[in-house]
């Protein structure tokens, strides 16, 4: 039964230990400080010892595709040529780096958010297919905006060269794994869906788009690691008939072991863009905030629209109530049927439930790594509490109450602003609890 300070290997490269920083918006764009505010986001976690971090999702293209303000584009070779300095930094903790790979297809900025549409006239959305009825209603209703351009069989391939030629830039860099975005309604998402994925050609089955994808990464960055996320839609509303179930996910990741990827890692969603993915408490206090208020009425096209978005996220919260370790079940079935590590995240909270994952139950083992992605908002330094002895009864600051993530629609950065969490981080910090007793390094990488 492996612990998790246990060192784990991917695809050839070996992690130090199973936790990892999962990815998160870093909303470090691609401006000149954009190296600077990813180094700070991330590598304190590597400074504190996570065995692996993963950089937060970044776009294949130079324009459109983007899912939320502030995303980092790795079109640019030159560009992520300087990302070395990142991938130093890590190295230089003993870390290990990955980066996500993604486009936001439907889900993009020119689809929800109305200033950027207003900025960017001509940009049309990519589509794996029409989009869906109900989606088209709510372009109807004017809450989201549809210039949709159905990608042809040629452009699909086009899309696909664009995620290896990214691979490739980056493994230049010094990355040490690609992450497939392949969930959270991204275009990879859509290609895999029912919901979105009615094409007539090769790719209507939405598995071989990932299996292109693992092809062109190989050809053009080599033998680096490949990961990705595989969607389970179990939390759509009924109303949709059309979605990925708990065995269609467990289909998908047998074809992408014997595809090349080297880890796979299960996620329970929706068929939207919703509090599924970050279930907890509704954040109020964001939706309050007198800071953030013109953000969120260019972002939805008026104060009146933005309430109406505010009130819709308050119903999800009821739907989606905060769970304990919510894809432990499906990352465990996953497991029993690859051969490949499986990666778990999504509510993990404690040191003990870290343990449970990993340790050998009646059902066997869930997953052979751990990952958190919010309470790294809070605690950038949060593995120096979680790894070692006296980590038994360790517990994350978070509160999940999600106040961390609706601002970043307004153009924000991810970070903790609950008064109560910042007390007991701050508390934590004066007692040394971030600090690495094991590694000279312990003061490197700030809090």
């Amino acid at each position: 039964m492996p612990a998790l300070e246990d060192p784990l290997d991917i695809g050839g490269v070996t992690l130090p230990n199973r936790l990892y920083r999962a990815p998160l918006l870093e909303c470090a764009g691609n401006g000149p400080d954009a190296v600077d505010t990813l180094i700070e986001d991330l590598e304190p976690a590597a400074a504190a010892g996570a065995g692996l971090v993963c950089q937060g999702a970044t776009v294949v293209r130079p324009e459109g595709g983007c899912a939320a303000p502030g995303m980092t584009r790795v079109s640019d070779p030159d560009f992520v040529a300087e990302l070395s300095r990142l991938t130093d930094a890590v190295h230089a903790h003993g870390g290990k780096i990955a980066i996500q790979l993604e486009h936001g297809g439907l889900r993009s900025m020119e689809t929800w958010h109305a200033g950027y549409r207003e900025a960017h006239p001509g940009l049309q959305q990519l589509a794996v297919s029409r989009p869906p009825r109900l989606l088209r209603a709510l372009d109807r209703a004017g809450f989201l905006s549809y210039d949709a351009r159905v990608l042809s069989t040629d452009e699909v391939y086009d899309l696909a060269a664009d995620f290896g030629r990214s691979a490739a830039y980056a493994v230049d860099a010094g990355y040490d794994a690609v992450h497939v975005a392949g969930a959270n309604m991204g275009i990879v998402h859509q290609f895999l869906s029912p919901f979105y994925n009615r094409r007539d050609d090769e790719f209507g089955d939405g598995v071989r788009f990932l299996e292109l994808l693992a092809a062109e990464v190989r050809e053009r960055a080599g033998d680096v690691p490949l990961l990705t996320k595989v969607p389970a839609e179990t939390e759509a509303p009924p109303v949709v008939r059309r979605r990925l179930s708990a065995a269609d996910c467990v289909r998908t990741c047998q074809r992408l072991e014997s595809a090349g990827y080297d880890a796979l890692v299960p996620v329970n969603g929706s068929v939207f863009w919703d509090l599924s993915i970050v279930r907890g408490e509704f954040p109020g206090r964001s939706w309050r905030d007198d800071r953030f208020r013109e953000g969120y009425a260019a972002a939805f096209g008026s104060r009146a629209r933005a309430a109406v978005v505010a009130a819709a996220n308050w119903v999800e919260s009821l739907a989606y109530d905060f769970e304990s370790a919510w894809n432990a079940d499906l990352c465990g079935r996953v497991r029993r049927r690859v051969d490949v590590p499986v990666l778990c995240e999504g509510g993990v909270r404690e040191r003990s439930t870290v343990d449970r994952l990993l340790s050998d139950g009646p059902a066997g083992r869930a997953c052979d790594a751990v990952g958190m992605a919010r309470p790294f908002y809070a605690e950038p330094r949060l593995p120096a509490r979680l790894l070692g002895r006296g980590a038994a009864g360790a517990r994350v600051a978070c509160e999940n109450c999600n106040n961390c993530v609706v601002p970043q629609a307004a153009g924000e950065p991810g970070v903790c602003r609950t008064p109560s969490v910042l007390r007991r981080t701050g508390a934590l910090r004066e007692q040394g609890a971030y600090e690495r007793p094991d590694a000279a390094d312990a003061d490197a990488g700030g809090d």
